[in-house]
């Protein structure tokens, strides 16, 4: 699994690896030259056998949506409040320093500025499996996840 999107080049991106030891550690050298520099640790992990990897990136994308699903709570709230004039630069202030910064939220400022109010993305989005599969997996091991089953 890789995450980072086609924006990884410039933002960053991690890789979730699958396989047996014999075969990562004969990989490894395509893994390194593929990594984002810096520790290992921090853009690339050996997740355990064959499918490993995707699985990680499975649970990462169901996260994304969790993620997803409260910022647009929180810019929803932020505009039906009379009290808040300006919701993205509400948001755009939260881009640097605070606890709920992250990629995500400066897309989302981004969005705002580009579109206030979202006038030309519709309010439905596909369903395209990721998030489904972490919830059924979530089921099948008896894991709580009322956040990310919100989010589908």
């Amino acid at each position: 699994g890789v995450s980072g999107g086609v924006w990884g080049l410039h933002e960053g991106y991690g890789l979730m690896v699958g396989g047996s030891d014999a075969d990562v550690a004969r990989a490894m050298p395509i893994f390194d030259t593929l990594r984002p520099e810096g520790d290992v640790a921090d853009g690339f992990v050996h997740a355990g056998p064959v499918g490993a990897g995707h699985y990680a990136k499975m649970v990462h994308n169901g996260i994304e949506y969790g993620l997803m699903h409260a910022y647009a709570e929180g810019y929803e709230l932020l505009a039906a409040e009379e009290l808040i004039t300006d919701p993205q630069a509400v948001i755009q202030a939260w881009t640097n320093g605070t606890v709920v910064r992250s990629w995500l939220q400066q897309l989302l400022a981004k969005a705002l500025k580009e579109d206030p109010g979202f006038s030309a993305i519709s309010g439905y989005t596909e369903d395209s499996g990721e998030g489904r599969w972490t919830v059924e997996e979530a089921i099948s091991h008896r894991v709580p996840m009322p956040v990310i089953a919100a989010s589908l």
